[in-house]
């Protein structure tokens, strides 16, 4: 991360005008962004039985084929 050097302002250059970079719209890829996204969280109790990723998956893995298993018995 770059240092910011003592005496320098927040200000544009002179030769740059806000006019000249349109609407700022905050969050406007947010959307987007979270509908890419395959992140999931979990509530703290949960994540507190998992260690890590690894863990999560190996439980989700054996709940979808103890859940294949029964409904194959039950249809």
């Amino acid at each position: 991360m770059k240092k910011v050097k003592s005496g320098m302002t927040d200000e544009l250059r002179p030769e740059y005008k806000r006019s000249d970079f349109g609407e700022i719209v905050r969050g406007k890829y947010a959307n987007q962004i979270k509908a890419e996204t395959n992140v999931v969280l979990l509530d703290p109790d949960i994540a507190e039985a998992f260690p890590n990723d690894e863990a999560v998956n190996k439980a989700l893995r054996y709940l979808l084929e103890v859940a294949k298993t029964s409904s194959s018995l039950i249809g």
